[in-house]
């Protein structure tokens, strides 16, 4: 296994981008709309065919009300495994993309499951701050970083640590905004990606309101 998993075979920044976008608007948000109604999380995810064109093989979306293990991209594993083995490609021939940066649950299912890359839409900060759901930031603050045992570590350093490699052997990842800024200020595809941007920020605002407001007693332990 390689140090860093490579993204070479991938297309261009604002060709992901653009196909993340539109899988989020016209795929995902369907399905976290009617699931957000009865309760659950605004989580999703999709797996794209990393050629000829990001395919979409399956798309899912968080079911807390079912179990609090299906989160939107575990949903999407479990879908995407189900596909028959004769139909379904290699993991590592497929792209990962998640509307939220997973948490450390969904970074071990992804793993676990063999995808090498992943993109996600909104940051650990963004699902904290403007989603009101902080357990995924909190969970990787308090559980896996470890304050180090060799060397003086102010509280400072410790927290400006990053909570996970998010390059590594296994794979590489990176957000949305990453692609985006990787799209020339003249090219006539960043207005356009910017209009879509703003568009799946806006569903998301709605949705998130939505959840806040149904939440409620589902026996959702993190609710």
């Amino acid at each position: 296994m390689s140090a860093v998993a490579s993204t070479s075979d991938l297309p261009s920044p604002a060709v992901l981008l653009r196909a993340f976008l539109r899988v989020t608007l016209d795929d995902i948000v369907p399905k976290t709309r009617a699931n957000v109604a009865a309760g659950s999380k605004v989580f999703g995810a999709s797996v794209h065919r990393k050629a000829p064109g990001l395919e979409v093989v399956t798309v899912g979306t968080n079911t807390e009300t079912e179990s609090p293990l299906l989160h939107g991209e575990i949903q999407t594993i479990q879908q995407f495994y189900q596909i028959p083995r004769d139909e379904r490609p290699e993991a590592r021939d497929t792209v990962f993309f998640c509307t939220h940066e997973p948490c450390s649950l969904c970074l071990s299912g992804i793993t676990w499951g063999g995808w090498n890359v992943f993109y996600y839409l909104f940051t650990y900060e963004d699902t904290r701050d403007a989603f009101d759901i902080p357990h995924d930031i909190n969970i990787l603050e308090q559980v896996f970083r470890v304050p180090s045992t060799c060397a003086h570590e102010s509280s400072s350093d410790l927290a400006a640590r990053p909570l996970y490699n998010r390059s590594n052997a296994f794979f590489t990842s990176a957000s949305c905004a990453d692609l985006l800024a990787q799209v020339a200020d003249d090219s006539p595809e960043k207005d356009e990606l910017k209009a879509l941007w703003q568009e799946v920020r806006s569903v998301y605002g709605e949705l998130s309101g939505t959840y806040q407001a149904n939440k409620g007693d589902k026996g959702i332990p993190m609710a």
